[in-house]
């Protein structure tokens, strides 16, 4: 029996664990099963703790803890050094000799920040006229500290692929949020259990990486090290502000001109709209990121791994995004109740919103892995310069609607065109290249779409209309995807086929 089962853990550890014996291909895939795989458990794990929650607390409630977390992430994105990609990117192996300079730097920060968020926490909250924020926002202030203290030799989870460390590291943490949030809330359902559910999520990961990574860092620092570290990571910092500012921006806009119920109303709507984009931007930016950074001076490898990479996240995105659009009355009305209704047609138009920047996922790890980041800056800029036009007219005179179309708007055009321009010249294709891969997901989503609105409103109950339009989505997409690869030369039949043989050895 004892041999049986080592024998099973072997062949698990053989077939799901990147080894460095085995090629970049089969360590890309296997590394994006695990990053796959923690973010759906850590994606259901808290939309499972959100909708239990939004029921408990109100959107009142969802709306203060999101200008607390407004705040702190506004101040780590201000602060980010961009040390992990430095190190991400750098051609050796071994780079054990920055580590303690990065150790150093993170602290630094953190006690920084933490400063800065308790003594401007009552500034905060008058600035989005909640009072009751401040605490909130003081509370969370210790969470830079953790982040910190965290081991420096876990930046090897992401340089070497060794994702199934970085799914330990992860879901320990939402774990524990889920645990503490949903246990305080049982005795007292106050906003208080998400600050506490927050806290513990932020230690207990700080505390996984001593376990997970065996280097051991002190506080030291090289200042040769340090400059070079930060001189690549500007870019990094430039990008992670204007990140900030266009993907938070729109909550900082709402949660100022309206009110924390509005708020809470807008990021719910975002956080499930947005699920699978989420998802599977984490897994692409993570995993192909050091992917593309081996292949950096191979631009023909490049291009194919990135359009291999573009097709399979189109194949996923488009069906799921559509999907959401098509269920989301359904959805909202059966899990979290009629109080949550207003956020319907705002969830909805974030749909598109959410697929665009999926795809736009695949092309940053690109730039960052040839050493332009200032790419991605500069368009980022771009963005934030029309988002700051029109998104305050837009939100004073159709409330959160009027801010989701203003934020998707914009993604569609100017961006779309932009990004493919610019993609076009680091990888020497072509537009029609994008146009290929793109046409045969949106007739398989398209097919499944008219098939999703034949049956919906035929089913009186609103948990069974839910399930009955999920899985005809589901059913009508393989079929009509099957047909598709049947009739043309769908190359993401052969990507499917690639992954199945290197899971399968």
């Amino acid at each position: 029996m004892i041999d049986k089962i080592c024998s099973a853990i072997r062949t698990i550890q053989r077939r799901f664990v990147p080894g460095g014996g085995g090629g970049l291909a089969e360590r890309t895939v296997k590394s994006g099963m695990w990053v796959s795989a923690m973010n759906i458990l850590d994606r259901v794990l808290k939309v499972v703790m959100f909708i239990v929650l939004a029921r408990l607390l109100g959107p009142q409630a969802i709306g203060l803890m999101g200008i607390a977390l407004l705040t702190i992430s506004a101040l780590l994105s201000l602060t980010n050094l961009g040390i992990d990609a430095a190190l991400i990117q750098r051609i050796e192996d071994d780079v054990d000799e920055y580590l303690n300079t990065m150790f150093t730097l993170e602290i630094l920060r953190g006690v920084t920040m933490s400063a800065i968020l308790y003594l401007s926490a009552p500034a905060l909250a008058s600035l989005f006229g909640e009072p009751a924020a401040r605490d909130l926002i003081r509370a969370i202030a210790l969470v830079p500290i953790f982040l910190g203290l965290r081991n420096p030799g876990m930046v090897y989870f992401k340089k070497d692929l060794q994702f199934h460390k970085e799914f330990t590291y992860r879901v320990s943490g939402t774990a524990a949020y889920v645990v503490v949030a949903l246990g305080y809330a049982a005795v007292s359902p106050t906003v208080w259990a998400l600050v506490f559910g927050y806290l513990a999520d932020a230690s207990v990961r700080a505390l996984s990486t001593y376990f997970l990574h065996p280097y051991r860092p002190r506080p030291a620092l090289n200042r040769s090290h340090a400059a070079e570290l930060i001189g690549y990571g500007k870019w990094v910092t430039g990008s992670s502000i204007v990140e900030f500012l266009y993907g938070q921006g729109d909550d900082a806009i709402v949660g100022w001109i309206l009110t924390a119920t509005s708020l809470g109303y807008y990021q719910l709507a975002y956080r499930i709209s947005n699920a699978p984009a989420t998802e599977i931007a984490v897994v692409v930016s993570s995993v192909m990121f050091s992917t593309y950074s081996k292949l950096q001076e191979e631009q023909l490898a490049l291009r194919e791994a990135f359009f291999s990479t573009f097709r399979l996240t189109a194949f996923v995105a488009l069906p799921m995004s559509i999907g959401i659009l098509l269920v989301a009355p359904s959805f909202v009305g059966t899990f979290l109740g009629p109080d949550w209704l207003p956020m319907v047609t705002t969830m909805q138009i974030l749909v598109a919103y959410g697929l665009f920047r999926t795809l736009f996922a695949t092309f940053n790890p690109v730039w960052r892995a040839v050493g332009r980041p200032d790419i991605q800056t500069k368009l980022g800029v771009l963005r934030v310069v029309l988002l700051a036009i029109i998104v305050v007219p837009m939100t004073s005179s159709f409330g959160i609607e009027g801010t989701a179309l203003a934020v998707t708007g914009i993604l569609a055009f100017p961006m779309v065109p932009l990004y493919a321009r610019e993609m076009k010249k680091t990888l020497g294709t072509t537009y029609r290249r994008f146009l290929r891969e793109m046409s045969f997901p949106l007739l398989a989503t398209g097919l499944m779409a008219i098939a999703v609105l034949a049956v919906q409103n035929q089913v009186g109950s609103p948990l069974l209309e839910f399930f009955v339009l999920v899985l005809t989505g589901i059913l009508a997409y393989v079929v009509s995807a099957v047909s598709i690869m049947s009739v043309f030369d769908w190359r993401v039949k052969q990507n499917l086929k690639d992954l199945a043989s290197i899971v399968s050895k």
